[in-house]
């Protein structure tokens, strides 16, 4: 990893924090790998599997604002100390919910790990604020490395700790999960960021509507949701598609594994594609790539096509999510930003929940072609939606930014 950042000389807080992003994330890959499965024990309804995982991702979405603010109001390492405390309550409470088979408790210990991570956010964030300007990119960097190392933590800790207690598969986990968000409380205390101060949360700039009713603002939020909803849809249902097709648990964990790590890896490289060949291009990359994932799903259920499919769905998360970010930089002023971007995020977050969810009652009820066939039709909104703005004027496509 050493060949892809420079060794320049970072704060050690930096280090730190980059240690934070890679054990939330192995959590975090974790519970993608073993939540469904888990359910699966825990209730005989099996459209309520990825309900978990759902809640997860909506509790995520509800504290991303209120954390920070709170952040803003407190300091970041307090907020983060004080979201950690969350993480580890609903570890505890996973655990003691899959002993007691407690599938409603187990989703309330969901909830409560989804608020930890819309604390967790923010650490990249955090990086930015203890560097000089010239080298925040880099500190970005160094912290999004968390992303690849989670590829190889979390799924291998799945996998480990669901023998932990032979009668109890799974538990072994969230005993894992919990010992992560302990671990992160710790190094928290040693972590020297500078005091946050809150956001500019007046109105300022043109209203929000206007902002928003921009044709690239429009395509910058449905490739962003589409792009997410798309790779949480199928990545949620592939656990219980390969369940169901008798693959084991420990291929299952391979294939999670590699599709985070290609989640994130191309995060090294994606921001000089887009500078060398254009943001839109790079998104359609990113939407084809989605369609090969699921016509190799469709094509057979070996792990082989699993594993090939969920590393092609991961770089086109990464193109897609990247883009639409980049590209919806271009419709606001600075002044405009924090609310341009809360929005954004609401509605990217409010597809992710979504998606997670019905990826468990279409798998269940209809099955994994099912599942593959609603993923062409989400890519191609993403693809339609491009080749409209490609095909406007210049001058329209941020006809309200006046």
């Amino acid at each position: 990893m050493s060949a892809l950042i420079s060794t320049d000389k970072m704060p050690f807080s930096v280090y730190l924090l980059a240690i934070c992003q890679a054990l939330l994330m192995s959590g975090s890959s974790l519970l993608i790998t073993a939540s469904a499965l888990v359910s699966l024990t825990l209730t005989d309804d099996k459209i309520l599997v990825t309900l978990p995982l759902s809640l997860q991702f909506l509790a995520q979405m509800l504290t991303s604002i209120p954390a920070s603010l709170l952040m803003g109001k407190w300091g970041r390492r307090a907020g983060f100390m004080f979201g950690s405390l969350f993480g580890i309550t609903g570890g505890c409470l996973a655990v003691y919910a899959v002993f007691t088979t407690n599938f409603w408790l187990f989703a309330v210990a969901s909830f409560l790990i989804g608020i930890f991570n819309g604390f967790g956010t923010y650490f990249r964030f955090a990086a930015v604020d203890v560097v000089a300007v010239s080298n925040r990119a880099k500190a970005i960097s160094y912290v999004m490395v968390g992303g690849v190392i989670a590829a190889f933590i979390g799924p291998n800790l799945a996998n480990f700790g669901r023998g932990m207690i032979e009668l109890i598969p799974f538990v072994g986990g969230f005993v894992y999960v919990t010992g992560l968000y302990v671990i992160i409380f710790i190094v928290l205390f040693f972590i020297k960021l500078p005091p946050a101060s809150i956001s500019d949360l007046q109105h300022t700039g043109r209203p929000l509507k206007q902002i928003a009713i921009q044709p690239t603002y429009i395509v910058a939020v449905i490739c962003g949701m589409l792009g997410y909803g798309v790779m949480t849809y199928v990545m949620t249902a592939t656990p219980l598609a390969m369940h169901h097709h008798q693959h084991a648990f420990d291929q299952t964990a391979f294939v999670i594994q590699w599709h985070v790590l290609a989640m994130f890896a191309p995060s090294f490289f994606t921001g000089t594609i887009i500078q060398k060949v254009g943001v839109i291009k790079v998104m359609i990359i990113g939407a084809i790539l989605a369609l090969i994932c699921t016509v190799i799903n469709l094509s057979g259920t070996s792990v082989w096509h699993f594993w090939v499919a969920l590393i092609a769905l991961g770089i086109s998360w990464n193109f897609l999510f990247i883009g639409a970010s980049t590209l919806l930089t271009e419709t606001y002023k600075p002044e405009e930003a924090a609310k341009s971007q809360a929005l954004n995020d609401f509605m990217v977050f409010s597809m992710v929940t979504i998606a997670s969810l019905s990826a468990g009652v279409f798998q269940n009820k209809f099955g994994w072609e099912s599942v593959n066939i609603g993923g062409i039709l989400f890519v191609g909104v993403i693809l339609a939606s491009i080749f409209w703005l490609v095909r406007m004027p210049l001058e329209k496509r941020l006809a309200a930014k006046v």
